[in-house]
């Protein structure tokens, strides 16, 4: 990927809490700018439905800035990076969130992909506490298409 192609990605998206007793399940869509061959800067909303353990359903969003470093520029292209901004809506109470994500695009053709993204999201209301909230975090699981152009 050369610095300066665009991004879009389109997505199925899912979340559970540590015991797997909540879940989520949502779609969610992305787009970014390659700054070199790569590091990708971007933003990703997304739009879920919740089924908490205890509760009401629910319909929720987030709205994160990410960057992720790429590896390689073969069909299989690895990444690591970090993701920060909110979620709100009815099921939750308006936060920040952050954490790190990593996973795998494959590209079958050169500006088409198929990825899986992993996510450790930390919920928190003041950046002081981040550190506490670590350990209480959920995971987020993404599975879907990218184009570049």
């Amino acid at each position: 990927t050369r610095a300066g192609t665009t991004e879009m990605t389109l997505s199925g998206t899912g979340s559970s809490d540590n015991d797997f007793d909540s879940n989520s399940f949502g779609l969610s869509a992305s787009y970014g700018r390659y700054t070199t061959e790569n590091w990708l800067l971007g933003i990703r909303q997304g739009v879920n439905f919740t089924d908490p353990d205890n509760g009401d359903n629910a319909i929720n969003g987030r709205t994160l800035g990410f960057v992720q470093y790429v590896f390689g520029q073969g069909p299989w292209r690895p990444f690591i990076g970090f993701n920060a901004g909110g979620i709100y809506g009815d099921g939750v109470s308006d936060t920040f969130a952050a954490g790190p994500e990593a996973g795998v695009k494959y590209y079958p053709d050169r500006n088409t992909f198929i990825f899986g993204l992993v996510e450790y999201q930390v919920v928190f209301d003041d950046v002081s506490d981040f550190d506490n909230a670590f350990d209480d975090g959920n995971f987020s699981y993404t599975v879907g298409v990218g184009f570049n152009f």
